[in-house]
């Protein structure tokens, strides 16, 4: 019987290997599966002041305020951040296509010269203890090695490398909603504080006209010192509210330029000159907690990261198995370079490379290990990621619908201090009260019309937070 050369014997072995491989080895994907009660109505959902609408991806339109969709425009841009994201999305994408690379085979040419005179220890009988003979050698040829991929380890990189290109857009994602929803609070921040300073200024005025009562009254000796002392207290420690309010806008302005990708000299003289937050004037839609977990591009970041945590458990687990590789060369060798190319001077060669690690295999199996780790690690954040979306949904509902009942009440008490600053000035001028009523009234009436002011702030500081747990602004870039 006729005996195979050694060569054939591990080539029929290499493909008889690769007719019997038919998946990749390794566990499957961990279930990312989503609760039922993670899809449905929101809790918060019953305020009149949202709708069950699908959430819009242009949220910041719904305050046609142009100002502000500029500045969100800019922002989306210009902004540092996101240009660092974009970058970062180039460079995993480049895995990717190196990773790819891997189903092709990898092609080596090269060419040599030399000159010289080899070893006589290396001829058998030593040539007569003479030395050898100096001479040349070329070569030139083509090296091609391609990696049959037995147990999935190639395929399970790309996929690995595939999830992370997924998860680094999601990323760049999260950024652009980020962006954008803080883009919206700076400019709100910067519009609420300038209408704090005009209320200040507002209620300066009105006590600059009791101080001046106060002084005449005295200067005709119908008054006392006491009045005037009190008075002028009063209108200094409203004039002292002013200070912080004017750091808190300029604070806003060059947090609004940062964002739009400018120095703060450079910050937005709309947003300076802007006299009120933005204001809606129609329910917010948000949807259902389905729609919002397939928005929300953290979420699909953290699926995309188990999924490629999941592949790299079985490229580690490929590890266990034997890497055969089908490599091939051609080319020409020859003493003298004119010799080259001739048929006397052509070789070629062909076959497989087995390469296994058994019996030491405790390093791929910690390798395993690690790998199973950070797969558990992953479907943890994947479902801590699930329950941050919904919490801070739901947070923000709460704090907008409580602080429109908030803002409701406060405009009633500030109508009602009004009223009462009114009526004290009469009795004052009626002198059938004192004027200690007066200043105790228009005391309230500032307190009043400041918080008003803050929860007007507050009021749109929710929306936009409310906006970003929606996840709006990244899908409309």
């Amino acid at each position: 019987m006729k005996t195979l050369p050694p060569i054939r014997i591990l080539t029929a072995t290499a493909f008889a290997a690769l007719a019997l491989a038919s998946c990749a080895v390794g566990p499957g994907a961990p279930d990312a599966t989503l609760p039922p009660s993670a899809s449905g109505a929101f809790v918060g959902a019953a305020t009149p002041a949202v709708t069950a609408d699908a959430a819009r991806d242009d949220w910041w339109r719904l305050y046609d305020d142009p100002t502000l969709d500029g500045l969100i425009l800019q922002a989306l841009t210009e902004n540092n951040e996101l240009e660092a994201a974009a970058a970062n999305l180039r460079r995993v994408r480049a895995a990717l296509g190196e990773a790819r690379v891997g189903l092709l085979p990898s092609t080596t040419v090269g060419a040599t010269g030399q000159y010289g005179r080899a070893s006589a220890a290396t001829v058998p009988g030593g040539n007569g203890g003479q030395p050898l003979d100096e001479g040349e050698q070329y070569d030139v040829g083509l090296d091609v090695a391609y990696e049959i991929d037995l147990f999935g380890r190639v395929s399970s990189s790309i996929r690995a490398a595939g999830a992370d290109a997924d998860a680094a857009a999601a990323a760049l994602e999260v950024v652009q909603v980020s962006v954008a929803a803080e883009t919206a609070r700076a400019y709100a921040d910067a519009c609420s504080a300038n209408a704090s300073i005009a209320v200040a200024e507002r209620n300066i005025a009105l006590q600059t006209d009791t101080a001046q009562l106060t002084e005449r009254l005295l200067a005709a000796g119908s008054g006392n010192g006491l009045d005037v002392a009190r008075a002028r207290s009063t209108l200094q420690t409203t004039r002292a509210i002013l200070s912080p309010l004017r750091a808190q806008r300029d604070g806003a302005l060059f947090r609004l330029a940062t964002l739009t990708g400018r120095t703060p000299a450079e910050a937005s003289e709309a947003a300076r000159a802007c006299a009120r937050p933005p204001q809606l004037s129609r329910p917010i839609p948000i949807g259902d907690g389905a729609q919002l977990l397939a928005r929300r591009p953290d979420v699909r970041r953290a699926e995309r990261n188990l999924a490629a945590a999941a592949a790299r458990v079985n490229v580690a687990t490929a590890d266990l198995y034997p890497r055969i590789t089908l490599g091939g060369s051609v080319g020409s060798t020859a003493l003298d370079a004119g010799d080259l190319g001739s048929d006397s001077s052509f070789r070629f060669g062909i076959g497989p490379l087995i390469s296994w690690s058994f019996p030491n295999v405790f390093a791929a199996r910690a390798r395993i290990e690690q790998a199973s780790a950070g797969s558990d690690i992953a479907l943890a954040n994947f479902d801590q990621t699930v329950l941050t979306a919904l919490e801070e949904t739901e947070t923000a509902l709460a704090n907008y619908a409580n602080e429109l009942d908030r803002r409701n009440a406060l405009r009633e008490a500030r109508d009602q201090a009004a009223q009462a600053v009114r009526l004290s000035r009469l009795r004052f001028d009626a002198g059938a009260d004192s004027f200690l009523s007066v200043l105790d009234a228009e005391r309230t009436l500032v307190g009043t019309e400041a918080q008003l002011a803050n929860s007007e702030a507050l009021v749109t500081t929710y929306q936009i937070s409310l906006f970003k747990a929606l996840a709006g602004g990244w899908s409309a870039v």
